[in-house]
């Protein structure tokens, strides 16, 4: 049996304008429920945060993030399991690619706002040896579609429109807002925010050698791209037009803040003891969002073969204490 190892980076942005609450929450669950329940070793498990935890010792920036996950791809052997769970921001950036100057990529926002885009993950897929899985869970907004060109299995929604019964906060920064802030300069977004290549010079400016592979010069990109591709899953949060819900502590019963995506992917796995596919596991968790009142629909990109493949290769039962998993406002 090959070894299970996962990369769990929790984003709460303390102080900021940004502040999210339950993103280190949803991480420390979720390696609760890796030990638990699906045979990964602690020592198998780094932990990533903004906010002290136990077993958090590197903050999430975004050069950190990068560095763990390729620590863990560099780990690798056939037949491995490797997992990377995301709980924070998210945002959108104009593609750069000819001809497609109304696409926007997608990306997840570290603590130091130096973006990870589809690039940068899909350029960490292709790294992967044969015969192992690399699964993420990204609970951010405008996560459909992450990994670039992974095709896409449960995707837009035709579904009702819902009406929300909880109070939450999106899990988003806008990429003008980021520019702006990091910049310092708020009238830099003017005639800016949307252009990628000017935003790129900024990020390059600042970041250097840590920056997106997505800013890297035409000749570069081209390179990465002429690579063959490898296969990748993606759970994410919500559609590529939708946003993620955040929800405070304020008024649950518990007082506990979590990412509601992150939060039904633990009740489904916790009602079901047995094996669940990936495509089982993001529909049974696209109707526990919508019977709590979220407008956010789930979405799973992958081959085909791992569409119907279980969840993390397999599920072991472990003890299931009664939780309550969305408390009541």
């Amino acid at each position: 049996m090959g070894k299970r190892l996962a990369v769990l980076v929790g984003c709460n942005y303390p102080s900021t304008q940004f502040m999210l609450h339950g993103c280190i929450n949803d991480v420390v669950a979720m390696r609760d429920v890796l030990l638990k329940s699906f045979g990964f070793d602690s020592s198998h498990v780094e932990l990533l945060t903004d906010v002290p935890v136990p077993g958090s010792l590197i903050l999430p920036t975004g050069a950190n993030i990068k560095a763990a996950l390729n620590r863990m791809v560099d780990m690798a052997e056939a037949g491995d399991v490797l997992f990377f769970h995301f709980s924070g921001h998210g945002t959108t950036i104009s593609s750069l690619e000819p001809g497609q100057p109304f696409r926007q990529d997608e990306a997840i926002v570290p603590c130091d706002l130096n973006v990870i885009t589809d690039m940068d993950l899909r350029q960490l897929i292709r790294r992967l040896p044969k015969g192992s899985s690399f699964t993420i869970l990204s609970d951010s907004c405008h996560s459909g579609g992450l990994i670039d060109k992974d095709k896409e299995q449960i995707g837009p929604s035709t579904v009702e429109k819902i009406i929300p019964s909880v109070y939450h906060k999106p899990k988003i920064i806008p990429v003008a807002t980021i520019v702006a802030c990091l910049a310092s300069v708020p009238t830099i977004v003017q005639g800016v925010a949307g252009a990628a290549s000017t935003i790129g010079s900024l990020f390059s400016g600042i970041f250097g050698k840590d920056v997106s592979l997505k800013f890297l010069p035409q000749l570069e990109r081209d390179l990465l791209k002429s690579l063959d591709e490898n296969e990748g899953i993606l759970l994410s949060g919500c559609q590529a037009n939708e946003t993620s819900a955040d929800v405070a502590a304020n008024g649950n019963i518990g007082g506990k803040a979590y990412g509601a995506f992150t939060t039904a992917v633990r009740q489904v796995l916790h009602e079901n003891s047995g094996p669940l596919s990936n495509r089982q596991l993001v529909m049974m968790a696209r109707n526990v969002l919508k019977e709590h009142g979220f407008e956010q629909h789930a979405c799973l990109y992958s081959s085909d073969g791992n569409a119907d493949a279980d969840f993390l290769g397999n599920q072991r039962p472990s003890p299931k204490p009664e939780e309550e998993f969305f408390p009541t406002q």
